[in-house]
């Protein structure tokens, strides 16, 4: 038997229970594929990350990712949960760490701001697809609960990914956003036909202090609403460069803005995202977020 320290971290947020929620097992070598399943499955986050010692010179630290029901090649707020708990067990210094995980080698920045660690995940390698066909786009909409005149036409519904893809609605309100009703059975049929398991819906406020407000589906990997969600607000910023949607906010090749998400959960979080642009088109993704930790146990196997 050996025993294993386990943290509940609340991920872009500096206050306890609110922001995305994710486990953290930061010794995790000697784990089985099977019992990290478990352990996510008993944490009931919607995703766990073990951090494993690295074996090769290229990367510093293995993280993998598992859903109460598998496994994911890549979190957002789980790999800033991961290495918030590595900075402040002294596991990982201010600077730069590679990570290995299955969306491949990603560095991972650990800074101070006011007194405590945010953390600086780089994304995957940025794409974003050709807009869906209009009737995908249709059974889309009306599994969301959305007329067809809620999308916004300068936002074509669309994939993009910077590690793990999401589907990209925007839509014209708040209160439209906040009232979602999405039929969740619908949106995992049609997750299996166009190879995408999230759906995230935003909203656009210039002039506003916070740009982007969005919720994020994705009940085809067991989460039905995900908080706040750096795997969906990563790729929309190459999103939203892709298509040219704010052209206008760009500044010295650069994209920055703030997200807020988790409102309609009342776990309300939040996010800065760095989108560095050559000739118009999303070369490299940043997030940049905060964490918490809410408690952490002991389990032994």
């Amino acid at each position: 038997m050996g025993t294993y320290e386990i943290y509940q971290v609340d991920s872009f947020t500096r206050s306890p229970f609110f922001g995305n929620p994710a486990g953290v097992v930061p010794l995790a070598d000697g784990l089985t594929e099977d019992q990290m399943q478990r352990i996510a499955r008993e944490l009931n986050n919607s995703e766990t990350a073990f951090a494993l010692s690295s074996s090769s010179p290229e990367y510093d630290v293995e993280v993998r990712f598992f859903t109460p029901t598998t496994e994911v090649p890549l979190c957002g707020h789980a790999t800033i949960a991961a290495h918030y708990v590595r900075a402040i067990r002294g596991e990982a210094t201010l600077g730069r760490v590679v990570q290995k995980t299955k969306a491949g080698l990603l560095p991972v920045d650990i800074v101070r701001e006011d007194g405590d660690f945010s953390i600086v995940m780089t994304q995957g390698a940025p794409e974003v697809s050709p807009p869906l066909d209009r009737r995908t786009t249709g059974r889309i909409a009306n599994a969301l609960g959305l007329e067809a005149d809620g999308i916004r036409e300068d936002c074509p519904v669309a994939i993009a990914s910077a590690g793990h893809s999401k589907v990209m609605v925007g839509i014209k309100s708040n209160r439209q956003l906040h009232g979602i009703r999405p039929n969740l059975a619908a949106l995992s049929a049609i997750s299996a036909e166009v190879g995408c398991n999230g759906y995230y819906v935003f909203t656009l406020n210039p002039g506003e202090n916070v740009l982007v407000h969005g919720r994020m589906f994705a009940p085809a990997i067991g989460i039905p609403e995900d908080p706040v969600t750096g795997n969906a607000n990563g790729p929309l910023g190459a999103y939203l460069v892709h298509y040219g949607v704010c052209r206008a906010l760009e500044s010295g090749g650069e994209l920055l803005f703030s997200i807020v998400q988790g409102e309609a959960v009342g776990r309300a979080g939040g996010m800065r995202v760095r989108v560095k642009t050559e000739r118009g088109d999303p070369v490299l993704v940043q997030i940049v977020g905060q964490a918490v930790v809410a408690f952490k146990t002991e389990i032994e196997l």
